[in-house]
C-alpha cells in the first residue's frame, strides 16, 4: 500500500482515552500493566513514528496491527487513514504505547458514478463526499476527485455522517481487488428472504456467516459491516459475511477521559448529541472555542474532550469547532522555523495536527517539518487563523515546476490582485475562468474577482506569482 498525499483534519473522529478511569485498577490497567492506564484512540493517521494520532505520537514497537482483519504492519498504513488504537499511557498520561493497531475501512468496491462538481462519487450505493484535505494515494492522476472514474475499484477511508454518507479521509486505488465491503445502517429489514439496506443498496445474507449479532441475526437500526460481492443481474450485494459492528466502538468505560475529533452525527441538543456514534452531553462547566453550544448541530466538525459517565455518553469539558484546510499554496520550501514553513513569501504555522507526508522520490517515513529544505517543492492546506494561515496538512512532492495557490482576492488592481498575501499578476497569455469552467476575458475577471475564492497557477520569482491561469471557484 502506497503513502497517499492530503489527509482530513476536520471533519475526522479522534477518540483518546486520557488517563486514568474505568479500564485501571490499582494502578494496573486492564492490559495488566502497573502503574499505567488504558487508551483508545480512534481518528485519523497525520504521521509515522511511530503512529500519529490526533497530534499523539504513540509507541507501536510491541503493537500489532489488523488491517481489514488481517495480521499486518505499519507499513501496510498510510497518512490520512482511520484507525483504533489500543494502549496505555503513564499515570500523568504520557508515554502513550499502542498494545494494538486496527484499521478498517468504510466501503470497497467499484466507482458508478463521479461528480466533480459537488466533489462526490457513488460505490455500491455509497455516497462518498471529499474535501480538499481528502488524501488520495498517488496511483491516482490527478491526486484529487478529478483522477477517480467510474469502474475504479476503490477503497475509502472516513468517517460516517448524519446524512448516511462518507466524508473520505483517504481514497486507495485497488489494484487487484477481492471481496468487496460495505458498513452502514441496517434498514428495510425482510427477516423472510433474508436481506436488508444500507443506504438503498440490497444486501443478500442468506449465505452469510453471521459474527457478534446480540440476538444473533441483523436487525433494523444496527451498524453493520457486509464482504461478498455484486451479483451483475439483480444489482444486489451478495454477502458472504456481515457482522454485527454496534453503535459505539470506543470501547471506553466509565471514568475514562476521551477525546472526540470529528462530525456529529445524531443532534437533538446541546446536551444530546453524537460524534461518530459516542454521546456526548455538555453542561454548565463545558467551554467552548470557535463557537458556542448554539453551534453545535448535525455534520459539525468538532472537537470534544471529557470523561465517560457511568451511561456510557462523554461529558464535555471542553468543545473546540474544527475547520476544513479550505486555502493551499504550491511551491518552493523558502525557510522553516520550529513551528513554520515560509513559501510564496507566506508564513504558514505547523502545529502538532499538522499531516505530513512526503510524495518525493525520497518517500521518508517519518517524516516531518524538520526534515525539509529549503528549495523542496511542497503543498500545503490551511485555514485561517485570525490572520494567519494555520496548516492542516503539508506534502513534499517532486518538483513540477510550477506554483500556484488557492484562496480569496482581498485587493484587485489590474493587471494584478492579492490572493493570501501573494501578489499575483496577469498577463496577455493568462487564461481567465469563471465558477463554471467558462473562459472569460481579464476585464469581466478583474470586474468580479474581489473577495472571490481563486486558484492560481504559474512561475513565481522575485515575489510575485505570474499566472498562467486564474479560474474563479465555486464556493457551493
Amino acid at each position: 500500500m502506497r503513502r497517499n498525499t492530503w489527509i482530513a483534519v476536520s471533519g475526522c473522529i479522534a477518540l483518546v482515552a486520557c488517563g486514568g478511569g474505568g479500564d485501571s485498577v490499582a494502578g494496573i490497567d486492564g492490559l495488566g500493566n502497573p502503574g499505567r492506564s488504558a487508551v483508545v484512540s480512534k481518528g485519523t493517521i497525520t504521521g509515522f513514528g511511530s503512529v500519529i494520532v490526533n497530534g499523539v505520537t504513540y509507541d507501536t514497537s510491541n503493537a500489532t496491527f489488523d488491517i481489514d482483519g488481517v495480521a499486518g504492519a505499519e507499513s501496510d498504513l498510510a497518512v490520512g487513514q482511520v484507525v483504533t488504537i489500543r494502549g496505555t499511557t503513564d499515570a500523568n498520561g504520557n508515554d502513550p504505547r499502542a498494545d494494538e493497531v486496527i484499521y478498517a475501512d468504510l466501503v470497497e468496491g467499484p466507482v458508478e458514478s463521479v461528480n466533480v462538481a459537488a466533489a462526490s462519487f457513488v460505490v455500491l450505493g455509497q455516497t462518498v463526499l471529499t474535501n480538499g484535505d481528502t488524501a488520495f494515494e498517488d496511483d491516482f492522476n490527478p491526486r484529487s476527485i478529478a483522477g477517480v472514474s467510474p469502474g475504479d475499484i476503490v477503497e475509502v477511508s472516513g468517517f460516517p455522517n448524519g446524512n448516511g454518507e462518507i466524508l473520505a479521509t483517504y481514497v486507495d486505488l485497488e489494484d487487484s481487488p477481492g471481496d468487496f465491503e460495505v458498513t452502514g445502517i441496517v434498514a428495510n429489514l425482510d427477516g423472510g428472504n433474508l436481506t436488508f439496506e444500507i443506504n438503498g443498496l440490497v444486501i443478500d445474507y442468506s449465505g452469510a456467516s453471521l459474527s457478534d449479532f446480540p440476538n444473533g441475526a441483523p436487525e433494523n437500526g444496527q451498524r453493520v459491516e457486509a464482504e461478498g460481492n455484486l451479483d451483475s443481474g439483480s444489482g444486489r450485494f451478495v454477502a458472504t459475511s456481515v457482522e454485527f459492528e454496534g453503535d459505539d466502538d470506543l470501547g471506553a468505560s466509565s471514568g475514562d477521559d476521551v477525546e472526540i475529533e470529528g462530525l456529529i452525527t445524531r443532534f437533538v441538543s446541546a446536551t444530546d448529541f453524537d460524534v461518530n456514534g459516542t454521546p456526548v452531553t455538555t453542561n454548565a462547566s463545558t467551554s467552548f472555542s470557535d463557537g458556542s453550544a448554539a453551534d453545535l448541530a448535525l455534520n459539525v466538525a468538532v472537537e470534544v474532550e471529557g470523561e465517560v459517565n457511568s451511561s456510557g455518553v462523554v461529558v464535555a469539558d471542553s468543545i473546540d469547532f474544527e475547520q476544513e484546510g479550505t486555502l493551499e499554496l504550491r511551491g518552493a520550501v523558502e525557510s522553516t522555523t520550529t513551528n513554520s514553513v515560509t513559501l510564496l513569501g507566506v508564513t504558514a504555522t505547523v502545529t502538532a495536527s499538522t499531516a505530513f507526508d512526503d510524495q518525493s522520490g525520497s518517500a521518508m517515513s517519518p517524516f516531518g517539518l524538520s526534515d525539509l529544505n529549503v528549495g523542496d517543492y511542497v503543498e500545503v492546506r490551511g485555514f485561517d487563523d485570525g490572520g494567519t494561515l494555520t496548516l492542516t496538512g503539508l506534502v513534499r512532492e517532486d518538483d513540477t515546476g510550477d506554483s500556484g495557490l488557492q484562496g480569496p482576492v482581498t485587493a484587485v488592481n489590474d493587471p494584478d490582485f492579492t490572493a493570501l498575501g501573494v501578489t499575483v499578476t496577469t498577463t496577455v497569455d493568462t487564461g481567465f475562468q469563471d465558477a463554471d469552467e467558462n473562459d472569460i476575458d481579464a476585464a469581466t475577471f478583474f470586474s468580479t474577482a474581489l473577495n472571490e475564492t481563486v486558484e492560481v497557477e504559474g512561475d513565481y520569482a522575485g515575489g510575485v506569482l505570474t499566472a498562467d491561469e486564474v479560474e474563479i471557484q465555486d464556493d457551493d
